[in-house]
C-alpha cells in the first residue's frame, strides 16, 4: 500500500458516492485513505433525501489530527457545502499540509438534482480553494455554474477550460460525460496545453459516484508520484471498468464496482 490521501467530503449512506466511494477508490489504487467528513447524507440511488452538516470546528479538528499524525501525500475535496466550511478546509490545508497536491472536485449538485453547495459558497470556492488546487475536476453542469455560460459542445469545453484555468488551479480536467453523442471526451488543461481523452460511451444507469471516484483515483495517483496525465489516464480506465462491471443495485442511478483493479499507466 502506497500513497496517503486525506479526503474531505460528505458521507453517502448508499455507499456509492462521497466518502464511501472515495475510500474504495483510493484502496483500489493501492493507496491509504484517511477522511474528514463534512456532512452526513441520507442518500440512495434515487437521490439525496436529507443532509446533516458537520460543524466547521469539528471538520477542522479531523483535518488537524490526521495531518499531524498520519500525514498525507495528496489531498482531495468533495462536498464542502458552505463558505465557512470551504474557508475552514483551506486554512487547515495551508497550516498542516502546505504544498501537498490537491484535487478539488467541485461537488455542487447531486445526480438527482439536489443542490449540495449553497449559492453563497460558490464565491468562496472560486476565491479560496480553486487557487490552491493542483487539479480541478468539474463536470459540465459544475463548469457552467463556475464560468457562467452554457457548455454544450467540445468547443464550449475548450472555452470553459480556459476560463476555469484563469481562476487559479494549476490544471483543470473538464469531464464531458454530459455532452450528447456516443463518444465521451474529457479535456485536461495544464501548462497552457490541452490533452484530449476520448472513449466510447458506456450506456448504463450505474453511474452514481463517478465524479467522486475519478477524483479520488486521481488523488491516489498523485500521492504515488505519478504525473497528472498518468494519474488521470489510470483513473479514467478504473472508472470505466467499474461502470462496466457495476452490480446493478438500486432503483435509480446505481453504484459502481469499486473493487475492480487496473494497471498503472
Amino acid at each position: 500500500m502506497k500513497g496517503r490521501v486525506l479526503i474531505v467530503a460528505g458521507s453517502d449512506s448508499g455507499g456509492g458516492a462521497g466518502i464511501q466511494a472515495d475510500i474504495k477508490a483510493v484502496t483500489a489504487m493501492d493507496g491509504f485513505a484517511a477522511t474528514a467528513i463534512t456532512a452526513l447524507t441520507a442518500q440512495n440511488t434515487l437521490g439525496v433525501h436529507d443532509v446533516l452538516p458537520i460543524a466547521p470546528a469539528f471538520i477542522a479538528r479531523q483535518i488537524e489530527v490526521v495531518l499531524t499524525d498520519i500525514g498525507a501525500d495528496a489531498l482531495k475535496t468533495g462536498m464542502l457545502h458552505s463558505a465557512e466550511v470551504i474557508r475552514t478546509v483551506a486554512s487547515g490545508f495551508a497550516r498542516y499540509a502546505p504544498g501537498t497536491p490537491l484535487v478539488v472536485d467541485p461537488v455542487m449538485v447531486a445526480k438527482g438534482g439536489h443542490r449540495l453547495l449553497l449559492a453563497e459558497a460558490e464565491a468562496a470556492l472560486r476565491e479560496v480553494l480553486l487557487p490552491m488546487a493542483t487539479v480541478l475536476t468539474p463536470n459540465l453542469p459544475e463548469a457552467e455554474a463556475l464560468v457562467g455560460f452554457p457548455v454544450r459542445v467540445e468547443a464550449d469545453m475548450r472555452r470553459a477550460g480556459a476560463a476555469l484555468s484563469a481562476l487559479g488551479p494549476a490544471a483543470v480536467l473538464l469531464k464531458g460525460g454530459h455532452l450528447e453523442g456516443d463518444r465521451v471526451v474529457d479535456l485536461l488543461f495544464q501548462d497552457g496545453k490541452v490533452e484530449r481523452f476520448e472513449d466510447a460511451r458506456i450506456v448504463s444507469r450505474s453511474t452514481h459516484g463517478t465524479g467522486c471516484t475519478l477524483a479520488s483515483a486521481i488523488a491516489a495517483g498523485l500521492a504515488q508520484k505519478m504525473s497528472l496525465y498518468e494519474a488521470v489516464a489510470r483513473a479514467r480506465a478504473y472508472v470505466r471498468r467499474a461502470i462496466e462491471t457495476a452490480p446493478g443495485f438500486g432503483q435509480g442511478h446505481g453504484p459502481l464496482n469499486h473493487a475492480v483493479t487496473v494497471e498503472a499507466g
